[in-house]
């Protein structure tokens, strides 16, 4: 629930980290290295002029006839080796566990490392700083390897189901982006790593009815909301003895998180960010370790919660989430919403004023790239359209002016990947009628450095004739949601048309976003246009949009509750809209938006008639803490929040047509809320539609067959229940 649909973050995982769109930036930033046809090369900029690196027979292991398929790669820091990751499994979100394989560009050499281990069970392979190491987790325990004589060395024995070394949980993987759980000491000769010890954290059983005879019990540790969080702890392990020293953090390891830890570049100290259970209240701290001292150096509180900024995609494999030092390595940046707005700061390491960055009525909705030569941070924000993102810099002494560096012509989502120096950068851009393009641009003046990548140039080409629109919906004298809408194809103002709306609603995601294909729908066999539906969506307050700290945490405690208010106030000014059918009106999610779904299909049978929900949380004390407790507090203290936020309370008020599908593998929310839903809705003999499917995840996407079953469905319900089709407007004088 960090449940943002899953199907379209598989889209975006695969649309900017797929192998073919890794780039790596050399050193220097004047050239990328990207992988393709089995071979890596460089390009170097501004005409990309190529140069393969490592040819399809060098990546072709001794006595094999074929050429390794490379998932991902990464470098050492000189960039003389390379570890390419291979044969790659699934780990909760992400394809974070496989093989890996060194190649060595001095010696001309590929070997595999870890070989003594089972295949594919190696996770986070990374070079030590000096090159000499490679350090990497295999089955909850930490090892590293000599690079040139290939000796393996544990350095934790001690890894289980529940004791996880270097690595982290299903809740902190899920809901804090945590996956890479250790970092090399700048000297290369420690590793600092978390613990996470699940033992205390009741099993939750999934059943496999189907790959036996037998049934099979599939145990997760997983902490529902109001359980301890999983116990967990820093060490630095040193490679010569393999011998951990524990760092004593402050406070009880069970009722508090650590988020981020980083060592600070050239010492032995690390920086260490801590939550407590609910999450309004984070510290920095500074651990001394050859004095055995830790302080605090930084301290901010919320009254709801203290969002820990995620730079870049938390869905990428190699995402760390690591802190950007400034001056020298005697301060950080760093984001607060503490003047009501998410901006950037500096905060010295050293107990001088913190300094604000950015300034102005906008959030930064992303860090793209600090150049500290040059003195400039730059930043994705969208002062004036909270569903499209643009490039913008400022002064890091917080003297500067917020300065557009993306075209103004270009309306819609920029995203870019900066080199090294900061000289160049890949850009992308797309919007609700261009499809995604990239080029490479200088910078700060954004130039194509070809004519014939630019996407300027290629407008006229590309751009496709415009079939969403974007409105507006004032529901309260202060409140306005964004939404969008694609009309049928022959619209005729003279008729009345059914509406589906598609929701998610919560903190995780939003909907509303001018970006390529933001209209389709994943699941309607054909096209809902052609066939005479209006289909739209809408992004309510408690929506992480960038409009200000007040838009996005109030929603605190009031998941089901203030978003769905937000949502009907919406659907009821649009059914008065004279083109919309009001007789005629669906609604449908997955996940958070499926729980969305079910809300306002019970609590306004009024508007909704028809109802299709994908692997809701019918039941908010079902989901994990984590999550559940950042946004909702915790049960034992207020409890009749997550009652009433709980599509499960108002199900005996079910009226119209309601499909409910859930796979029985869910992981991230369990298959026990629609066994809990269905009870309650026997209780009070509603009648419905379920649909479950065995063993699928929560993205319901496993087995031969699933999609084109799940989307048949899908359609056939919404076409039986909400026909689609314009129908000629009643006479006003017609009974």
């Amino acid at each position: 629930m960090n449940s943002f649909p899953y199907f379209i973050l598989l889209l975006f995982c695969l649309f900017n980290y797929n192998l073919i769109a890794q780039i790596n930036w050399t050193t220097d930033g004047d050239a990328y290295y990207k992988y393709g046809d089995n071979q890596l090369a460089t390009y170097t900029l501004p005409n990309h002029d190529a140069n393969v690196v490592i040819t399809k027979a060098q990546l072709t292991p001794k006595r094999e006839t074929e050429p390794l398929q490379v998932a991902h790669f990464s470098f050492s820091e000189d960039q003389q080796k390379v570890l390419l990751f291979t044969n790659t499994k699934r780990v909760w979100r992400l394809n974070t566990k496989g093989d890996y394989w060194v190649y060595n560009f001095e010696t001309n050499t590929l070997r595999q490392i870890g070989t003594s281990l089972k295949p594919s069970s190696l996770m986070f392979a990374k070079f030590s700083p000096d090159g000499k190491y490679i350090a990497y987790v295999s089955e909850n325990n930490l090892y590293f390897e000599d690079e040139v004589d290939g000796n393996m060395k544990a350095l934790t024995t001690n890894g289980s189901v529940s004791l996880i070394n270097a690595t982290f949980d299903w809740a902190y993987e899920e809901e804090f982006a945590c996956r890479d759980g250790f970092r090399w000491s700048p000297d290369s000769q420690s590793i600092a790593y978390w613990q996470i010890d699940a033992s205390g954290i009741k099993k939750f059983h999934m059943i496999n009815n189907t790959d036996a005879i037998y049934s099979e019990l599939i145990p997760l540790e997983y902490p529902k909301v109001g359980e301890t969080p999983s116990a967990c702890r820093v060490g630095v392990v040193k490679l010569s003895d393999a011998k951990t020293n524990w760092i004593d953090i402050p406070g009880d390891p069970s009722q508090h998180y650590l988020v981020r830890m980083e060592y600070i570049p050239n010492t032995n100290d690390l920086l260490i960010q801590q939550l407590n259970r609910k999450q309004n209240n984070s510290k920095l701290y500074k651990v001394d370790l050859e004095k055995d001292r830790i302080e605090v150096i930084y301290e901010e509180s919320d009254d709801a919660w203290v969002d820990v900024f995620q730079v870049g995609n938390p869905y990428a494999i190699d995402y760390t989430n690591d802190f950007c030092f400034l001056n020298g390595n005697k301060s950080i940046l760093w984001t607060s919403e503490k003047d009501g707005w998410r901006h950037l700061y500096k905060v010295s390491l050293n107990g001088k004023p913190e300094v604000l960055i950015t300034k102005g009525a906008f959030d930064v909705i992303d860090l793209k790239h600090v150049n500290t030569k040059k003195g400039y941070v730059y930043y994705l924000a969208s002062p004036d359209n909270a569903t499209q993102k643009y490039l913008y810099r400022t002064k890091l002494n917080g003297k500067g002016k917020n300065e557009l560096i993306s075209p103004e012509v270009l309306k819609g989502t920029h995203n870019y990947s900066f080199s090294s120096n900061g000289n160049y950068a890949e850009h992308s851009f797309s919007n609700h009628y261009t499809p995604y393009s990239k080029e490479f641009v200088s910078i700060p003046d954004h130039k194509a450095l070809t004519e014939e990548e630019s996407i300027i140039n290629k407008l006229s080409e590309i751009e496709e004739e415009p079939k969403t629109e974007f409105f507006k919906v004032k529901i309260d004298d202060d409140v306005e949601l964004d939404g969008w809408m694609i009309k049928p194809t022959n619209f005729d103002p003279q008729k009345k048309y059914p509406v589906v709306f598609y929701v998610y609603s919560e903190p995780a995601g939003t909907t509303v976003n001018d970006r390529y294909k933001v209209g389709r729908n994943f699941f309607y066999t054909g096209d809902m246009a052609n066939d005479g539906y209006i289909r739209m969506s809408l992004d309510n307050r408690g929506t992480p949009a960038p409009k200000g700290r007040e838009w996005r945490k109030s929603i605190y405690r009031k998941i089901g509750i203030i978003n769905i208010e937000d949502q009907a106030k919406a659907a009821k000014e649009i059914v008065k809209w004279d083109f919309v059918d009001a007789d005629r009106i669906a609604v449908w999610g997955h996940s958070g938006g499926g729980s969305a779904t079910l809300n306002l299909l019970f609590r306004y049978p009024e508007i909704y008639n028809t109802g299709i929900s994908l692997a809701a949380v019918v039941n908010q004390l079902t989901y994990d803490n984590i999550y559940q407790e950042r946004y909702m507090g915790l049960p034992q203290e207020n409890m009749e929040d997550f009652v009433a936020g709980s599509p499960i309370t108002y199900a005996k008020n079910l009226q119209g047509n309601l499909l409910y599908i859930h796979g029985t593998g869910d992981d991230n929310v369990h298959y026990q809320n629609a066994e809990m839903l269905v009870n309650e809705l026997i209780k009070h003999n509603k009648q419905f539609h379920f649909m479950p499917y065995p063993n699928r995840s929560h993205g319901i996407r496993e087995g031969e067959g699933t999609y084109l079953h799940l989307s048949t469905m899908y359609t056939n319900f919404l076409k039986l229940h909400c026909p689609p089709g314009g129908r000629v407007k009643s006479n006003d004088n017609t009974p």
